[in-house]
């Protein structure tokens, strides 16, 4: 199976991290975002990738020199001006040969972190098929609907699937439509785009890759109308990493134990000096904390060094820290 991963963004929320890194290949534990969204794909039956590129490419193929990742085998879509979300994907799944191909294809946004099970949405999809859909979205709860676009949808029966929520109920049906931010008591669903979709390649036909188009504002509401999308809710963990805030927990629940997957705090080839303090935090490969140094609830990048005496809280270090220095609440750029 093929999927389509967006990765061509600005990540400009990040900067300056995203200055000189993409944000797909920002660290996430020992690895990358990127990576570990290929560890998810290929557990779900994913055995090809084609990254839709436009934003600093290079890196992306500097970091994967025999384009395989997490046993994934990856090719590139490089557009030459931005295309949106629809126009992306329309532009890479032709570069990967898929609509002539007819498959089933998988398409995720790159800087989401979640433990969705792919497999699971495919196999949602594939009994949605019978009732007439052409797309599934996976969808996540969030607390507050009205700082995001919901989706509201039915409650799915006849032999439609969707995904497990706490109560043990499965949630799943043909989308109705989508409210924008809406005001209090003006729908009941609190369900979100958690940007992971199953497409059939007909779809294609809607995402002619030539133009910009957004697969959000335009393919959905298109899809909606000919009764054609439908839903896959879960409550698995969820999460956007493209702010400050987020990519920092995102990192902080890998280590901490509150993921289904789980990665090492330390990595074994940095060095931390044996009166230095590291707490609740990501210190990757070949990152040296110096003595006396402090480091809580942080992340600090492969190779990036804290001088002796400096207190980091709450940030996420690409460069130096200089000695005595007290950093909270930053990113700190390579440079």
């Amino acid at each position: 199976m093929h999927a389509v991963v967006l990765v061509g963004g600005f990540g400009t929320r990040l900067r300056p991290l995203t200055n000189s890194l993409p944000k797909p290949l920002l660290p996430l534990g020992q690895r990358t975002i990127l990576e570990w969204l290929l560890v998810h794909l290929a557990r779900g039956g994913v055995t090809d990738a084609v990254l839709a590129l436009g934003f600093k490419p290079e890196p992306f193929m500097q970091a994967y020199p025999d384009a395989r990742c997490a046993g994934v085998q990856l090719s590139y879509a490089i557009e030459d001006s931005p295309l949106d979300t629809a126009g992306a994907i329309g532009f890479a799944a032709r570069s990967a040969g898929l609509h002539e191909r007819g498959e089933t294809f998988v398409v995720a946004n790159g800087d989401i972190v979640t433990d969705l099970s792919v497999g699971e949405l495919v196999a949602a999809h594939r009994a949605n098929v019978q009732h007439g859909a052409r797309a599934t979205i996976h969808l996540t709860p969030v607390a507050d609907p009205s700082q995001y676009g919901v989706v509201e949808f039915e409650e799915g029966g006849d032999g439609m699937r969707g995904g497990r929520v706490r109560d043990g109920r499965a949630l799943g049906g043909r989308v109705r439509g989508f409210l924008e931010k809406p005001a209090a008591g003006t729908t009941t669903s609190r369900h979100v785009n958690a940007g992971t979709y199953v497409f059939e390649s007909d779809v294609l036909d809607m995402l002619p890759g030539d133009a910009p188009l957004s697969v959000e504002r335009a393919t959905f509401p298109a899809l909606v109308e000919r009764g054609a999308l439908f839903a896959h809710a879960t409550d698995d963990y969820w999460l956007d990493a493209g702010r400050p805030e987020s990519y920092l927990r995102a990192n902080l629940d890998l280590v901490g134990g509150r993921r289904r997957d789980r990665d090492v705090a330390v990595h074994a080839s940095a060095t931390v000096s044996s009166d230095a303090t590291v707490r609740d935090s990501v210190v990757g490969a070949r990152a040296v904390i110096e003595p006396g140094a402090s480091v809580v609830g942080s992340v600090i990048f492969p190779g990036a060094r804290v001088g002796a005496g400096a207190q980091v809280s709450g940030s996420s270090v690409m460069g130096d820290v200089a000695a005595s220095s007290t950093v909270r609440d930053a990113l700190v750029g390579r440079d």
